[in-house]
């Protein structure tokens, strides 16, 4: 038997409205319980057995669904984007209800990163007041002196004046050219870690989100996805003060318990990151990083040359049989192997060998 929820729970859970626009549509008489206006905040319902509908349209709960991504670095964190860049989401193809990202990770971190549509959950954890942890393995470009640990510790004045909240920090194995710190902190300020690094006078190579609250990446491959266990589940309600126990899961979801979701295709996402590569601006906004920008295993992009949609590997039809080249065995086709990979080749499948046609 589904548990009883509170009518605005249930509204907000529906993908209705957030809940505080929900409790106004109660108490404005624009929502119905068995065909009778309902205006009292608080009243439960039975989502098995009572009708709800908002302005005379009936109002079916959505599945709760809950996803834990080990997100790559090289999309953004949103469920669509104008710009046409990679997201999170072409790494959750097939979903049965739409889910949104809890917090955000920049487009060049990575990390574990929770996905839902239970509303109330995600406010939650994201309200400043929970104090929810978020651990983070940082690469910083040279070396931090016992001054600058302290002053993480105890907390930054970033770029807009705020301070931060005292941090755990400890120094982790690493590099001799660089400083790796694993980085605890119980806030989420716009790109937090990136300028509690800058505030110092040094740059974050690399960021890995390792643990939000109880949830960590371990055994899940960067780029897969699954389902939380009801333990977990369970854990991060009682960490927010939610009851776990009226959380009707059996209802809302299909029972999958720690299942993985179908491996998504990569094709979109790595060609768009190979061929435009993003960076977070100073002012928050992703920029092009010419440093990054047409990267590729064995050799430089060159002019002409497009992605095949497979990570370093670049094509381009045409031109004429260079030296060192040899047939293939096709008409037109020339391969070679070794050195720079020449206007018009493309990779063969083997390393260091390329292959053109034409000419």
């Amino acid at each position: 038997m589904t548990a009883a929820v509170r009518l605005q729970r249930y509204l907000a859970a529906a993908g209705v409205a957030a809940r505080r626009k929900a409790e106004e549509l109660i108490t404005a008489g624009r929502v119905t319980v068995n065909g009778a206006v309902v205006t009292v905040l608080g009243t439960k319902i039975d989502p098995d057995h009572d009708a709800v509908a908002v302005d005379g349209e009936a109002v079916a709960a959505l599945d709760q669904f809950y996803v834990l991504l080990n997100k790559p670095k090289g999309c953004i964190t949103a469920v669509t984007d104008d710009r046409g860049r990679p997201t999170v989401m072409d790494y959750l193809p097939n979903l049965p209800v739409p889910v949104k990202p809890v917090g955000r990770l920049d487009f060049y971190s990575e990390g574990v990163l929770l996905l839902t549509n239970d509303g109330e959950l995600a406010a939650r954890l994201l309200a400043p007041a929970s104090h929810v942890a978020k651990t983070y393995h940082v690469k910083v470009h040279g070396h931090l002196d016992r001054s600058h640990l302290a002053a993480l510790r105890e907390g930054i004045t970033l770029d807009d004046g705020a301070t931060t909240l005292p941090a755990e920090v400890e120094v982790l194995p690493g590099e001799s050219k660089h400083t790796w710190l694993g980085i605890t902190i119980h806030e989420g300020q716009h790109r937090q870690i990136h300028r509690m690094i800058e505030a110092l006078g040094y740059r974050v190579d690399k960021l890995q989100r390792v643990a939000f609250a109880n949830l960590t990446f371990h055994n899940l491959r960067v780029g897969d996805a699954r389902e939380l266990t009801q333990q977990e589940l369970n854990e991060l309600r009682d960490l927010v003060g939610l009851d776990h126990s009226a959380v009707a899961r059996g209802r809302w979801r299909a029972q999958r318990e720690a299942t993985d979701i179908p491996r998504r295709a990569r094709a979109k996402a790595l060609a768009e990151q190979e061929a435009t590569s993003l960076s977070a601006g100073p002012d928050g906004t992703d920029e092009i990083d010419p440093r990054a920008s047409g990267e590729r295993t064995g050799g430089e992009r060159t002019g002409g040359e497009r992605s095949t949609g497979k990570r370093g590997t670049w094509e381009r039809s045409g031109g004429e049989r260079s030296a060192g080249e040899r047939s293939t065995g096709k008409r037109g086709s020339w391969e070679r192997s070794g050195g720079e990979r020449s206007a018009g080749e493309r990779s063969t499948g083997k390393r260091g060998s390329w292959e053109r046609s034409g000419g």
